[in-house]
């Protein structure tokens, strides 16, 4: 019987794993599959070492876990080595751990594979060479990966993106009006502010005067804030309430419909991140702001290598939508752009345009599937033909 071994390091990655457990079950149930993972693995049968809720933790918190994430990573090399003996090992994003149990199992003979790359594209190059000492195959889930890491020698293959078969659709935009009794004549303005605590605290006062310039423009649009789900109800209610009593402007606040806001939104004010590709896949015009403490951008601006900091823009290796970072966080540029999308028809269907090319770029492979099939095919190989196409 065949064995892999998975490593996951917050939810999404968990998430990841398990869809492509449940396709890797499909093409051979004869392998044993054990993981450092969540409830989602679980559910798919697969027995934990470890559970990966204390792995992913920020700032102080995470020089606080240091020494117990060398002691996890420890614990991991021995029973993989000594006890469980893996035919390889998948590894998926959270490269800060990843990278360096990749380098000690490595030396010790393991196999291995990767999914959802460091973003060594945009800070942090030098990974890149460790990427190719100690990773048998990069699966990468975006185009212009697959050929950086090849122009370096490396295995890699663009695999598509989870996004493209886990995105929800067909929402209906009617129903989303009725069930959060929106006016049906008033235009929708999604605002989200972050996942993360310092996003909502830098970015929260900033997107605020955006809505209330907005709402100085035109009294016909609805604003609906997208909450995200680890965000305490008191961190968002410190900045509504004042606002509200203030400015008499309605924002309503949802929770577990990003996606079905995103969808529905005429235009959507967003915190830089993974939403901004959700919200180019719905086609949604949109504003991408960020803001942080000037030390932590200081430092960002000192290790980035790309242009742009956003997705669609990336992806598409051009501007096609307005970045306001830092200095240029400002509610006056934020609102302005929004008007403009919402009633410049020109430049509004010419950032639709742009947006679903970026799906055009990204495909219609099934992540997971394809995963699935790259391992399962690797296992079956005798020869492992993998390691001759200069990945070490």
């Amino acid at each position: 019987m065949k064995k892999i071994f998975i490593v996951t390091g917050e939810h999404s990655g968990d998430i990841h794993a398990s869809y492509i457990v449940r396709e890797i079950k499909k093409l051979n149930l004869n392998i044993k599959i054990e993981a450092i993972g969540g409830k989602s693995l679980e559910s798919e049968g697969v027995k934990l070492f470890s559970d990966h809720s204390k792995m992913a933790v920020v700032g102080l918190d995470a020089f606080k876990s240091l020494f117990s994430h060398i002691k996890l990573g420890q614990n991991l090399v021995n029973y993989l080595t000594t006890e469980y003996q893996p035919d390889l090992v998948l590894l998926i994003d959270y490269g800060g751990f990843n990278l360096r149990l990749a380098k000690e199992l490595k030396k010790r003979g393991i196999e291995i594979f990767y999914y959802i790359s460091p973003q060594v594209w945009a800070s942090r190059k030098g990974r890149i060479n460790k990427v190719k000492k100690y990773v048998t195959k990069m699966m990468t889930i975006f185009p212009f990966e697959e050929k950086l890491y090849k122009e370096k020698g490396i295995n890699a293959e663009y695999v598509g993106h989870p996004l493209i078969s886990q995105l929800p659709q067909n929402f209906d935009r009617e129903d989303f009006i009725k069930q959060n009794n929106i006016d049906p004549n008033n235009k929708i303005v999604g605002v989200f502010p972050g996942s993360r605590k310092m996003e909502i605290n830098y970015l929260m006062p900033v997107f605020l005067e955006s809505v209330k310039q907005i709402h100085r423009h035109s009294k016909k649009i609805q604003f609906c804030l997208g909450q995200a789900p680890n965000i305490d109800d008191k961190l968002i209610n410190k900045y509504l309430d004042d606002f509200r009593k203030k400015e008499n402007i309605e924002i309503k606040v949802l929770k577990n419909q990003n996606h079905a806001l995103l969808s529905s939104s005429d235009a959507v004010i967003l915190a830089s991140g993974t939403i901004t590709l959700e919200a180019a896949m719905y086609t949604t015009p949109m504003v991408i702001s960020y803001k942080a403490p000037s030390l932590a951008y200081f430092l960002y601006l000192c290790v980035r290598y790309l242009k742009f900091i956003s997705l669609p823009n990336i992806i598409a290796g051009k501007k096609i939508v307005e970045e306001f970072v830092q200095h240029r966080a400002k509610p006056e540029l934020i609102s302005q752009e929004v008007l403009s999308l919402l009633y410049n028809s020109e430049k509004r269907e010419q950032m639709i345009h742009e947006l679903s090319q970026i799906q055009n770029t990204l495909g219609e492979k099934v992540a997971s599937k394809e995963v699935a099939k790259i391992i399962n095919n690797f296992l079956n190989t005798p020869c492992h033909p993998e390691q001759s196409e200069g990945s070490i």
